[in-house]
């Protein structure tokens, strides 16, 4: 707690992005709607009593038979969203991530899980072990309200170990170590989710002030939510997925959380005219489903690998359900695959498939990272090693501007102005066109960890108005002002430091098969 309370004394510079998540404020009651009259702070606003349900009655019927569908382009987008369906929720809220960080954005997230776990709502969080840095403790200290639960999936690499430990199952079970939960899902109350590319960290939605990621998420409405649902319910009662208490014998009695709540209602922090966005989400919803820009669809597909993937079949391969699914869709182009991935690692298997369909006549473009914007040496060096094999057979590839124009789409424009000098933008979104009909949202990267390690998910929308949406913008962030066109006779490696160019050559050592 005291480490908490020192974060918290020192987050005086909060970006914007924070404060779209200070809503849950100082809220104590256990009402489980927000006040007709006052917001969580106490202060007097013109805000109706609604729940979840209610702003989804107008389309409560579609919702039976077909899946909603709504594309989280904008980072400050995919916040606001995540607040409405935090702060509306009614029974449940299911968070599944590979990442939770503890920076402003982790932080002030969990305040807000907590006022909805004060409302009654049950809140269950699932993350990945691997990339924690979040102490035990702290976690416990969340865990211990009534309605609130944490599990760490695949706990042999942090919660809970000492060095000693973390090293011998490195040695002694390096296939079982290297096994990570890459879903990501946002769930509330098994009628809407949000699953795609970003975690929950700054960079993700495009404020922090060093390091931005260009990430797309979709919005999900009824219909094939409940596929979201029963996956993160098969993860949740995994064996894999191992309580928190479990994991550091300690009991806290009575906590507290004032300090978090104390800090979201600092009017300093709490803008009047960010909270008012989030006061406004009931009637930009009813906007979104009165427009053309909420799609109906009655053949969405989520796939999801199932928890251990891999555990009976060889040491570092052996594919998923995500995999195979994902080889089935790639085999039916006809005329054209567009492709964003952050890395692109790739096998003899993909090549071999890349090559049959370029000679078959279908025309293959794949927007990934460049050295200067790439956030993982080691998977840089390891599309290095393929790079010339692939532009070989055909494959057009495009690698990211570190200062890409296209941040006015990743970041606010609140912190587009506020800042004197720009984050380093890099890409991060995961998605797939194919023959212009069929879209592909997914937190699988195109590289053997996603294919064989972790878990990943997909989701398959064929609509041909969302295909071109998606397209178009995939297209745009190739242009010269995001992207260099990379051929077998340049590439833009040489245009950073001598230094990084050798970060990046020295992991040469490392096998392709766990980048």
């Amino acid at each position: 707690m005291h480490r908490l309370n020192l974060l918290l004394h020192h987050l005086k510079y909060l970006s914007l992005a924070i404060l779209l998540l200070l809503t849950s404020g100082c809220n104590n009651t256990v009402d489980r709607l927000p006040s007709t009259t006052k917001d969580y702070c106490g202060n007097i606003i013109d805000k109706p009593a609604t729940s979840l349900s209610q702003q989804l009655a107008p389309i409560a019927d579609k919702m039976k038979e077909k899946t909603g569908v709504y594309l989280l382009e904008q980072g400050t987008e995919a916040i606001l969203t995540r607040a409405w369906l935090t702060e509306y929720a009614e029974q449940t809220i299911d968070v599944q991530y590979f990442i939770f960080s503890t920076d402003n954005i982790g932080l002030i997230a969990s305040d807000y899980l907590i006022q909805a776990a004060d409302r009654g709502i049950r809140v269950r969080i699932l993350v990945d072990d691997i990339m924690i840095d979040a102490r035990g403790d702290e976690l416990l200290l969340l865990d211990a309200h009534e309605n609130l639960s944490i599990r760490i999936y695949n706990p042999l690499a942090n919660i809970g170990k000492n060095l000693f430990q973390k090293v011998a199952n490195l040695i002694t079970d390096f296939h079982n170590f290297n096994q990570r939960m890459h879903n990501k899902t946002f769930t509330v109350d098994g009628k809407v989710s949000i699953t795609g590319g970003r975690n929950i960290a700054d960079e993700y939605f495009g404020y922090d002030h060093a390091f931005n990621f260009r990430d797309r998420d979709v919005l999900l409405i009824g219909g094939e939510v409940k596929a979201v649902q029963r996956s993160f319910d098969e993860f949740w009662n995994d064996s894999l997925s191992v309580p928190i208490s479990q994991l550091v014998p300690k009991e806290y009695k009575k906590p507290s959380y004032q300090a978090l709540h104390q800090y979201a209602c600092d009017p300093v922090n709490f803008l009047p005219e960010i909270r008012a966005q989030i006061y406004n989400m009931p009637e930009t919803i009813k906007a979104i489903q009165s427009g053309n820009t909420l799609h109906w669809l009655n053949n969405i597909e989520y796939v999801s690998d199932k928890p251990g993937k891999n555990t009976q079949h060889k040491f570092l391969g052996g594919g998923g359900l995500s995999t195979q699914r994902l080889i089935d869709l790639v085999k039916t182009a006809k005329h054209s695959i567009t492709i964003q991935t952050p890395y692109l690692i790739t096998t003899e298997l993909s090549q071999n498939l890349f090559k049959e369909l370029i000679d078959n006549g279908v025309e293959i473009k794949i927007l990934t990272n460049s050295i200067a914007s790439n956030d993982n040496f080691d998977a840089f060096n390891g599309y290095q090693r393929v790079r010339k094999s692939l532009l070989e057979i055909g494959v057009e590839i495009y690698e990211f501007k570190p200062d890409a124009q296209i941040r006015r789409k990743v970041m606010s424009e609140e912190m587009y102005r506020k800042l004197d000098t720009m984050p380093i933008f890099t890409l991060h979104a995961k998605s797939m066109v194919i023959d212009d009909k069929i879209t592909v949202i997914a937190t699988f990267n195109l590289d053997p960890r996603s294919a064989n390690l972790n878990t990943e998910s997909i989701t398959i929308i064929p609509s041909t108005e969302i295909a071109k949406q998606v397209k178009t913008g995939m297209l745009i962030e190739m242009q010269p002002e995001n992207a260099w066109h990379t051929t077998l006779d340049w590439n833009p490696d040489h245009l950073v430091k001598t230094s990084t160019q050798l970060k990046v050559k020295i992991r040469r050592i490392i096998p392709k098969s766990i980048l």
